[in-house]
This record gives structure tokens, sequence and C-alpha cells, in this order.
């Protein structure tokens, strides 16, 4: 620490040696207007433009460029210096001699240290050793850095200092610049597809008086002007059905969602989900949908449908495997076929595996309990889980022929549910129905149980056509697509725990 802070006043007093010499440490446009307007060039652009030129050719026709960037590279010999120069595109090495600048700039040049943000202007060349160079004519030295870049920066491998200070982790690692530049794309992709298709892009309200669209514990915050209590939303579902009953046929939102559950390698508080709905469809219709969808965008992102992830080969070419909730149960357990997920079956298996059983519980905990541990690590994918227990699909329309299920799927890829999809419930008397029994575990003590939603069912009253609706969750998808074993490398600012 008496180090760093060593550095720290060291660049301190160049900082205010800077100011004596009328150089302002903290400057504004780059380039200046000039009368010609000069133009900022990208180091990627640079290399890969002049890769191929020859020294001769670079010195006859003297290519003039502008750039902007970090300094993350210095050696100093007698009067010049090299450096590299680092833009959001890579690095290009520069080139400082004192005879070429001016005095001024030279004293700039002097008290430059990595981590500094300079423009320069100059001309490209070739070293002896052949690396495209700017030889720089003009130096501007645009922010001084005032706290020196962690030690061995280069590759910061350190998960606490790349989480909490993403910023470095950015400056260090080109490859956290990519997977977030992927996570763009995939987005951009989503968009397009769907725009495409005739939906619209709408935003809902993230704080509601419900908490509703999803078994989720929300948090909770207080609105004092209206003196009541709100929710961060758990999901929008609620809300954009709302719209398809109003009239919206076709509608998407990309959401920001808050759940106020435990931190994993696939749990973050605050995530990021694509939710669409379309009216007159049912959940047989999403099926070759989300496969058309996310393969259009891993081809957009990626080029082509065949993955390594983590070290395992997946292939996205549809059509994906179908399996019952029921049958991958029994199929993982190795039941036997005749299994029925009657409470005392569910208990007994449930107990046999060891898991936590409380008296108190549905059915359903344990089931889904069951599902978890034993199933979703074999769903290496891409797999569609279908037809959902009722008790466990509170918005999902029952299957005619079998009530005690839904017309609800999972998609499965790499072991984790990537999207969640169902017919839409419009019966407003089946829904009150619901909600009262998810009241009702509510208080037998279940706070992820669903709450009542009065104004919803007031909006299902007037009558929503059929309509199927699907969430995907856009982190474990970008997780998928950049090949990330964690949630928090694919989230720019990951929830922390707090620094002791």
């Amino acid at each position: 620490m008496e180090e760093l802070n060593d550095q720290i006043q060291q660049r301190l007093k160049k900082l205010e040696e800077l100011r004596a010499i009328g150089v302002q440490p903290y400057g504004g446009r780059f380039p200046a207007r000039p009368a010609g307007g000069a133009v900022q060039h990208k180091t990627k652009a640079l290399r890969e433009q002049y890769e191929a030129t020859r020294s001769e050719d670079l010195e006859q026709h003297k290519v003039h460029c502008v750039l902007a960037g970090r300094i993350m590279t210095m050696r100093h010999f007698g009067k010049a210096c090299f450096a590299h120069l680092q833009d959001e595109t890579g690095q290009i090495q520069v080139y400082f001699k004192n005879d070429v600048l001016g005095q001024k700039q030279v004293e700039v040049l002097e008290r430059l240290d990595l981590g500094d943000l300079v423009g320069v202007k100059g001309r490209l060349f070739r070293t002896k050793t052949k690396e495209l160079t700017l030889l720089v004519e003009e130096l501007t030295l645009l922010s001084k850095s005032l706290r020196p870049l962690p030690e061995k920066w280069h590759g910061l491998t350190d998960i606490e200092i790349r989480y909490r200070q993403r910023y470095l982790d950015l400056i260090a690692n080109p490859q956290t610049h990519e997977i977030f530049r992927q996570r763009s794309r995939i987005i951009e992709a989503i968009r397009v597809f769907l725009n495409q298709r005739g939906f619209i892009e709408v935003e809902t309200p993230m704080m509601q008086a419900v908490a509703g669209g999803a078994n989720a514990r929300p948090f909770v915050t207080h609105h004092h002007a209206l003196d009541t209590d709100l929710y961060l939303r758990v999901a929008p579902e609620l809300y954009l059905k709302r719209l398809v009953v109003g009239g919206f046929e076709k509608v998407y939102e990309i959401n920001r969602n808050f759940r106020n559950e435990g931190i994993s390698t696939i749990h973050n508080p605050e995530f990021t989900m694509l939710e669409f709905y379309m009216t007159y469809a049912d959940y047989e219709d999403l099926l070759p949908f989300t496969e058309q969808m996310i393969t259009f965008i891993a081809q957009e992102t990626l080029g082509t449908l065949k993955l390594n992830y983590q070290g395992h080969e997946i292939d996205l070419t549809p059509p994906w495997q179908r399996l019952s909730y029921l049958e991958a149960v029994i199929k993982y357990n190795n039941l036997d076929p005749s299994w029925t997920p009657d409470p005392q079956q569910v208990r007994r298996l449930a107990q046999k595996l060891k898991l936590e059983v409380k008296d108190q519980e549905p059915t359903s905990k344990f089931l889904d309990q069951i599902f978890s541990t034993t199933v979703e690590p074999h769903l290496s994918g891409p797999v569609f889980i279908m037809d959902y227990p009722t008790d466990l699909s509170p918005l999902a329309k029952r299957k005619q022929d079998q009530p005690e299920l839904t017309e609800r799927f999972e998609l499965y890829i790499a072991g984790r549910e990537t999207a969640n999809a169902f017919s839409e419930l419009n019966d407003p008397l089946d829904q009150r129905r619901r909600f009262e029994d998810q009241m009702k575990q509510r208080k037998a003590g279940d706070a992820e149980a669903h709450q009542m939603d009065e104004d919803y069912l007031k909006a299902l009253e007037y009558g929503m056509p059929p309509a199927a609706g699907e969430g995907v969750g856009i982190d474990r998808l970008t997780m998928l697509l950049t090949n990330q074993a964690s949630i928090r490398d694919v989230i720019l600012f990951p929830q922390m725990r707090p620094e002791k």
C-alpha cells in the first residue's frame, strides 16, 4: 500500500508540473476542430489496411494518421521512446522522437505514465524489426492517470478485481471487450429476428404494485410520495399480457428483472430476459419458432451452429430433442415406466435422494427439486422438456386431455434452462383459482409463491385472445455463445458481496 501511495504521489507531482507549464491535463475534444476537420483512426483498421504495405511504400506515400488511446507500454531510449497505444479496437506501436516533437510536447512526454490517455498525430513507418509504427509528430495529453494499473495488469486474472473493477478488466483483457461486443450483437440479432416477423418492442413498468409473472422472491422498495411499497419486477409477463388484451398481437420486451435469490455461476439478482407473446398460437407453434430464433442468433453472431462449450460439443442444428417432464424424471432416476407423481411417491423419491423434505410444503416443490438435482445435469441438449405439472405452472394453460399437466416447455442447453414457454392461460376463472392456490402456499411460508393480482384478473375478464409466450435468458444465452462458465463473465457489473 505504501508503494502504491508513493506512485500516486509521484503522479500528482507530474500533474502539477504539467499545469505549471500550461498543459491542461484533462483535455477536451480530440482532434480539435481545425479547418480541414481531421479524422480519427482506429488501430485495428490501420493494422488491417497497412499490415502488408512495404516500408518503401509507407515512406513514399506518407500515410498520416490521427489516433487516441491509453499508453500501455513505454520504453525510453535517450531522446526517443517507443510505446503502445490502445484504443477500443486494439493496440499499435507509436514512436516519439524529441527532435520531431516541439519542446513543450517533449516536456509532456517526460511526464507521461502508463495508463495516461493521449492523442497523437503522425505518419506510419516500419521499424527495423518490420513492426508497423506511428511516428508521432504531435502529442496531446487527454487525461492524466493518477492511479497505476495493477501489477501484472496484462492478462489480469484476479477474479475479484475483474468483477469489482470491470474497467480494469476491460483495459487489461481484450477478450473481455469481445465478450460484451458479442453480447451486444446477440441482442441486436434478437431484435432483427423479431422485428422482421412483425413484433413490436415495448417497455413495461420495472416498479410494480404486485410482483407477478414468476414464482420468485421480489425486492421491495418504498415510494414516499405515494406512501406505498412497490416491488422491482420479477418478470414483465402480466403487463405484456395486458397489452395482448389491449390488441397488441405480437409484442416483446428486452427487460431487466430482479429476483431476491442466491448468487451463483448461473444466477445474478439482476438479469436480462427477452419475453415475447404472439396471439392465436400455442406452445406447439413456439417449438419451431424457438429453434429458428436461436439458430438465427448463432449464425448471425458466430457463423456456425456447432459450438464448443466448456469442452463439450453442442450442435444447434434442428430439429431438437423433445422429452416430457415426467419421462425425464423417470428416465434419469431409473424409475418404473408406470411411476406417477402422486404425493407419496414423490416424497419417497425425495427422501431416497436425501433432499430436504418438509411436510407442509406442496408435492410440486419436491418434484421440482428432484428434477433440478437428477435431470438438469444430463440435459446437454438442446432439448425441449415438455408438459410441466400444473402445480409448477400457475400461468400456463392446462392440456385438455391431461388437466394435471400444462402446455409448457423449457429449453435446456448445456444443462441449463435457457427458455421457458407456454400456451397462456386466458381463462380468468381458472387463473383466479390458481392464484388462490398460490396464496395458500404463501401463507404456508412459500415466499416465492405468486401473489394475487386483481387488476390482471380484471384484464383477463375483458377477454384475452389465445396466445403463446416465451422468456429467454439473455445472460445464459450469451454464456453459451461466448463459451463462458459464469454468468458474471457476461454481465458488465455483476452483484458482489460487500468488501470487508
